[in-house]
């Protein structure tokens, strides 16, 4: 047996089962109130810190070099292997999500966690190199801040993404943790299909985060440590996102953070200043121009667009016939805003395009908007600092401010979520089920290695007493006969244990018939030798 090979050398595993290290005096103390076990050494007790101790003292003795403490280790690793403390290598990793969203953190906070998409992948090879995190997935938007990861150890896994985002953001931990939500296995399955369904997002229904869903998986393709279980939970979501907005009319009438953004600038403009309002709107993406297509439904007939390039903008033009867009650089960018009563942002920009200094000198706005020049800003990072507000000429309203527009109709809108709801729940026990069938695939593999081993044992043998004159044609015909028989032998056993999650009963069945070949043929030492080896390669 290889196991003790693999310990060696897994610096992960080497953390884990170093985590809690005792003292020897209090090693000695808990090991003397221990019982023997049936096998010469102590049962593992109850309490967790005696356990740990006793996980940390096999990893060392399996580390010794010489021959009688390398047999006396693999007797507690045995041991180890069949209690419940366990859990890095027998039990099954949980999906985790930390996050922070609109409903429970400030724009102040979410904005120095966001992580623009281009360092996604980096964000996600730093996540998996934390001790208890093997897949990790990152979503960040204007309205949330959710890291997804496969945990080894739900508590030690958020313990040390919590750090790490604390690190990355520079805002300590303590605060992060006021904020926060956090969600595990079913409950981080069905949040997703909540957020894909728009069902979390600011404007029940709105469309825009599902293509941000959709882009997460299209940046982790590729990318180690997006792996099977996150990438599985990330392409369900979008299916239950379309799904939800094809069989419900959630989406009918849903309006998006960019609509959201000019109601909110028409509810502060005086009614009789809508139509003569100067707007200017910097930015050109994909926001910028769902701002400009509401404007123009609301009857506004010129625009004027900041950006750095002209290109968008002649795009959008061509687009939108129906309203006159003029493009100015952003080098005109303060002097567009001083001609301009409502100005809105939409950048990736990750520093304030607009501080107290520059909006101070600007001329006030037009008589008909009493003065007050609006600057709605839907970035996040925000691209308006708050300070501008100081100035008695200037209002600043971000996306945290548009729960005023969307507080209408939440009657209706609750009862288009049920409906989701519905098929979000059917959808969640789907993958939970498809997860659950995942579980028979390593057993798959050692019991096709077990039987090939034997194969080609029986099958030296078998040529050795031939003797060296053997021809080809013969050899080949011995070896083509041994194969078919393994593969018949294990057509049955393969077949039991290959199902596609669908059915519960089955999928029960299946995982019964998985145990019970682990136990008959010993196949869980090679399992966890397969567990412990991947672990390593991640931290290579």
């Amino acid at each position: 047996m290889a196991v003790s090979s693999a310990f060696v050398g897994c610096p992960k595993l080497e953390t884990l089962l170093n985590h809690h290290n005792l003292s020897s005096s209090s090693s000695s103390s808990s090991s003397s109130h221990t019982p023997l076990g049936l096998n010469g050494f102590r049962a593992l007790p109850k309490n967790n810190r005696t356990r740990r101790s006793l996980i940390q003292r096999a990893r060392c003795e399996l580390s010794a070099s010489d021959s009688a403490s390398n047999a006396a280790s693999i007797s507690a690793l045995e041991q180890l292997k069949n209690s419940a403390a366990d859990r890095y290598t027998k039990e099954r990793s949980s999906i985790v999500v930390i996050g922070l969203s609109i409903h429970t953190a400030p724009v102040e906070m979410r904005e120095k966690l966001a992580i623009p998409e281009a360092e996604w992948p980096r964000a996600i090879a730093e996540l998996c190199g934390l001790n208890h995190i093997e897949e990790a997935a990152v979503l960040s938007t204007c309205n949330r801040m959710e890291i997804y990861v496969l945990a080894l150890s739900q508590h030690r896994g958020v313990k040390e993404v919590t750090e790490w985002m604390s690190k990355t953001s520079g805002i300590p931990v303590s605060e992060i943790c006021q904020h926060r939500f956090l969600l595990y296995n079913k409950d981080a399955t069905q949040h997703i299909f909540e957020v894909s369904a728009g069902l979390d997002s600011l404007v029940l229904g709105e469309g825009q985060i599902l293509a941000q869903v959709k882009q997460v998986v299209k940046v982790g393709q590729g990318v180690n440590g997006f792996g099977r279980n996150i990438s599985g939970l990330f392409k369900h979501a979008i299916t239950v996102g379309k799904r939800v907005r094809t069989e419900t009319n959630i989406a009918a009438g849903a309006v998006s953070v960019s609509s959201a953004a000019v109601e909110l600038a028409l509810m502060k403009l005086p009614d009789s200043s809508h139509a003569s309002s100067r707007m200017v709107v910097i930015g050109a993406g994909k926001m910028g121009k769902l701002v400009i297509k509401h404007l123009m439904s609301k009857g506004c007939t010129k625009v004027v667009v900041v950006n750095r390039s002209e290109e968008r903008v002649a795009a959008i033009r061509e687009e939108m016939p129906g309203i006159e867009i003029i493009y100015r650089p952003l080098d005109e960018m303060l002097a567009s805003t001083a001609e301009a009563d409502v100005v809105f942002t939409s950048t990736a920009s990750e520093t304030p395009l607009f501080l107290k200094e520059h909006v101070e000198t600007l001329p006030p706005a037009c008589p008909e908007v009493r003065g007050l020049r609006l600057f709605v800003d839907i970035s996040v990072p925000r691209n308006v600092g708050s300070c501008v507000n100081e100035v008695e000429t200037a209002r600043v309203y971000n996306v945290d401010d548009l729960k005023e527009v969307v507080a209408a109709n939440k009657e209706d809108r609750m009862r288009k979520a049920m409906e989701a709801q519905a098929i979000i729940t059917e959808e969640s026990k789907q993958f939970e089920a498809w997860r659950d069938s995942l579980e028979t695939v390593p057993t798959i593999k050692k019991l096709r290695a077990y039987a090939e081993r034997i194969r080609a044992a029986e099958l030296e043998k078998c040529l050795s007493k031939m003797g060296d004159d053997i021809n080809k044609k013969t050899m080949r015909a011995v070896d083509d006969l041994s194969r078919g028989i393994v593969n018949r032998f294990l057509h049955g056993p393969m077949q039991h244990l290959r199902c596609d999650g669908s059915d519960s009963r089955t999928l029960s069945e299946t995982l019964e018939n998985m145990h019970a070949l682990n136990r008959m043929y010993g196949l869980e030492k090679d399992i966890l030798e397969e567990k412990l080896k991947a672990m390593a390669g991640q931290q290579k």
